[in-house]
């Protein structure tokens, strides 16, 4: 059995939580508390996956980037 976010066909929005750790997410499903839309909506799974490697530039969570003395990538 596939998941719903393998299917080609099938349209997402890109969401975003406090972390600023970007996921799709299928239309038509409620956004889990914590996170929100930013991006394409309703969009090709593939638009939103190019929208995320676009601008998810630091893999590292927010709170782990803001810490003082980490260097930066």
């Amino acid at each position: 059995m596939s998941s719903v976010f393998d299917n080609e066909g099938a349209s997402f929005s890109v969401v975003v939580n406090d972390e600023e750790q970007y996921s799709i997410w299928p239309t038509g499903l409620d956004v889990p508390v914590g996170w929100h839309h930013i991006g394409p909506r309703n969009a090709p799974r593939a638009k939103c996956l190019e929208f995320i490697k676009a601008s998810w530039t630091d893999m590292r969570p927010r709170s782990v980037r803001g810490r003082s003395g980490l260097s930066q990538p």
